[in-house]
């Protein structure tokens, strides 16, 4: 194992500016590690070797000029393979996009590539981004780099893999319900993800290209890493206005005051009502309030009184629905899979759970969709973000698990998760934790903060205000020099 693949993103950049080691040796510290380890994690799906090489070369000969690219100069990234880059294949995981190559970046990657970067290789998702496991009809499963019977999550499966395994020191996921925070807690890692509409989602997939814009709410852009230091990087990189989405606001990042967490008012829950996490977890997230306890943070145990965890879910599906049903071509192929998924959710697990998931509140709307009931849909939201958001302003972070459960086994798409012991609704297993904060828009961070008698990571969100993701990023950064820190699989 070379160091290099396991240092940080932000310490390459300026190990390669300052000519202490050049790109082209970075870049092939990571090829030789891809060759060695991807064929058992498929966690990348399409490698630029090449290009990439020819870039490396270009930044090395450009810093003895004296040139500098920017602050990611020769770092290579992977890009999840949702995101379109110019001519480079972006598939989705979709049968039908298996030889698309786009003619533009995507914003958020143009942003990366203007900043340095050089584009590695691309990241195995699951189909459309619509999975919690790494599966789709054109690349083999995504294996958890922890243990190969597990998967890696989704739907960021590549991502989250790579980053773990020391394949990539950087890369670029979306989420809408967990698809970046639940990967990142399968697998140990960090992850950001901004308030809606933070980061511009130009240029990624659903939509699938030639479909209209549908997908206005909730889906947000950010980075895996093994580092807090990366996430802010990769945030102050693609955050900002975009021609190409007009609704992206000019809002410029927040400017933190620096604290000490004894200065701080910090709140925390090992469950949500009705959604019982796995024992382990909720002694790994007591851990974390005792250590704060100990070292003089003021930390209390708290739910917002009166928020609806199970009606937030429930909404969140309806709206889902809305902003999904033009996302791509309506086929046999792709009703079948859906009937097919909502079948297993809605008919597997615990019968009292299953009844806060229920099939009444989404139905409807795939069978007879209406302006009205949108923008229902969106007043309801509305409402719950202005709650969220109140309940939130006596506290500076609110610390909460990420999922029901850590990793679990390989398994279709739709059938029941095990939950100690208790068979668990598939996507309430992996989403109950992290669909309200998508549908509040509201910015977590993700950091690991133990394992499993298994030797399973385990990851911790940490929930901050609208708007404040510079302020979450310092805190979470003390946080985590406190309770856990990056600690990759052995045998990479």
């Amino acid at each position: 194992m070379s160091d290099l693949v396991f240092t940080p993103a932000h310490q390459l950049a300026q190990m390669i500016r300052d000519r202490t080691v050049s790109s082209v040796e970075v870049l092939d510290a990571y090829l030789a590690h891809i060759v060695k380890h991807n064929f058992k994690l498929n966690a990348i799906c399409t490698l630029n070797e090449e290009r990439a090489r020819q870039r490396a070369k270009l930044a090395d000969e450009a810093l003895a000029r004296g040139e500098n690219w920017g602050i990611l100069h020769g770092v290579p990234i992977t890009i999840k393979d949702i995101f379109e880059t110019a001519g480079l294949r972006t598939t989705a995981g979709y049968k039908p996009l298996k030889d698309y190559i786009p003619q533009q970046d995507a914003t958020a990657v143009a942003r990366l590539r203007a900043a340095g970067a050089i584009i590695l290789g691309k990241t195995n998702p699951a189909e459309l981004a619509s999975d919690y496991q790494g599966i789709n009809d054109l690349f083999p499963r995504v294996n958890n780099p922890w243990n190969l019977n597990y998967t890696s999550g989704g739907s960021s499966s590549g991502n989250a893999a790579a980053i773990a395994a020391g394949l990539s020191p950087l890369d670029l996921g979306d989420d809408i319900a967990g698809s970046l925070r639940q990967p990142a807690h399968f697998c140990g890692i960090f992850t950001l993800k901004p308030t809606d509409r933070r980061v511009s989602t130009a240029g990624h997939i659903p939509e699938v290209p030639g479909m209209p814009r549908c997908i206005r709410q909730m889906l947000t852009v950010g980075p895996l890493a093994r580092s807090i230091e990366d996430l802010r990087l990769c945030l102050q990189l693609i955050a900002g206005a975009d021609l190409r989405q007009p609704d992206v606001p000019p809002v410029g990042l927040d400017i933190p005051v620096p604290q000490s967490l004894q200065t701080l008012r910090i709140a925390w829950t090992d469950e949500f009502p009705a959604f019982g996490v796995a024992s382990e977890i909720r002694l790994a997230m007591q851990a974390v309030a005792n250590t704060l306890v100990q070292i003089g943070v003021h930390i209390e145990q708290w739910v917002p009184a009166g928020f609806d965890f199970a009606a937030a879910l429930q909404l969140y599906n309806v709206v889902v629905a809305y902003t999904m049903l033009y996302s791509q071509p309506v086929n046999l192929d792709a009703v079948g899979k859906t009937i097919s998924v909502m079948f297993q959710e809605w008919t597997q697990g615990d019968k009292e759970l299953r009844s806060l998931y229920s099939i009444t509140g989404v139905l409807p709307t795939f069978l007879n969709p209406t302006m009205k009931g949108y923008f229902q849909a969106l007043e309801e939201r509305d409402r719950l973000i202005a709650q969220m958001e109140q309940a939130l302003l006596q506290w500076d972070v609110w610390l909460c698990p990420v999922a029901m459960r850590t990793a679990f086994t390989h398994r279709p798409k739709g059938e029941a998760v095990e939950v100690d012991g208790k068979k668990v609704p598939y996507f309430m297993a992996s989403g109950a934790y992290t669909m309200p904060f998508s549908l509040t828009g509201h910015p977590v961070v993700v950091i690991p903060i133990g394992q499993t008698r298994d030797g399973l990571p385990i990851g911790m969100q940490i929930v901050g205000k609208r708007w404040r993701e510079m302020e979450l990023l310092a805190i979470a950064q003390e946080i985590n020099k406190v309770v856990g820190d990056f600690q990759h699989p052995s045998g990479y």
